[in-house]
């Protein structure tokens, strides 16, 4: 993985890794919306809302454009897919170890058995 690819892995997963940031993302999924709308259901500060706003899109998992002075926000999903193929290798990859490691074991178990 490219040390670029490895950056925007690490920043995607910060980013879900807080649940704020992930109930902006389920809000987001169901469509764009304005800051201020985003921030209402939170008992946290505004800044605070931009705040978490800002590591989200500094994982390209949203966009902003402006409409004049409403900052609207758009869910990107194509970061997931990025982290879901990271996911899935590490999956295949410690599931082929931990099958030689049961073989391994396996063979141990029988050896000593026959001893």
């Amino acid at each position: 993985m490219r040390a670029a690819e490895n950056q925007q892995l690490d920043h995607t997963l910060i980013a879900l890794a807080d649940p704020t940031r992930r109930a902006i993302l389920k809000r987001l999924a169901q469509g764009e919306a304005r800051v201020t709308d985003l921030a209402a259901p939170f008992a946290i500060s505004l800044n605070s809302v931009s705040k978490h706003i800002r590591l989200l899109e500094r994982a390209e998992l949203v966009e902003r454009r402006r409409e004049g002075r409403e900052h609207i926000l758009r869910f990107r999903p194509e970061p997931l897919s990025a982290a879901q193929a990271w996911i899935e290798s590490q999956q295949a990859y410690w599931k082929g170890r931990l099958q030689a490691l049961d073989a391994l074991l396996a063979a141990e178990d029988e050896k000593e058995g026959k001893s």
